[in-house]
């Protein structure tokens, strides 16, 4: 079942994302990052950190900025996409399922949202 959650949902959501990703990377995250970066210009700055049972993934380009976070619980997943160019944002939306998603469906749905980054950024 999709639906949007409140927008004090995703605040919360997003205040979280942004107190973990002040920490920065583990080694062995930090190589993950590297390693999705890779194919792409230099420009593009991609950061993924592993959320309990999910992820969450920040690529940057100068001010631009794109996020996507899947938390998991036991009993629904959360999704939030968010894309901003300077203090503006171009897309916030979230969407909720029902149930838990499983490893490789996160895995999936992080990958799937680096590469559309990463595609629309070569068609420029």
């Amino acid at each position: 079942m999709k639906g949007s959650t409140s927008p004090s949902s995703v605040m919360a959501m997003l205040g979280l994302a942004f107190s973990v990703s002040a920490f920065g990377l583990s080694p062995p995250l930090a190589r993950a990052a590297d390693a999705a970066s890779a194919p792409i210009a230099s420009d593009l700055q991609i950061d993924i950190v592993k959320i309990g049972l999910g992820k969450e993934v920040v690529i940057t380009q100068g001010p631009k900025e794109w996020f996507m976070r899947v938390e998991v619980t036991p009993e629904n997943s959360v999704v939030v996409r968010q894309e901003k160019e300077g203090d503006r944002y171009l897309l916030d939306e979230s969407e909720m399922h029902d149930r838990a998603m499983t490893a490789a469906e996160v895995e999936t749905a992080i990958t799937d949202f680096i590469n559309s980054v990463k595609t629309r950024q070569k068609a420029k």
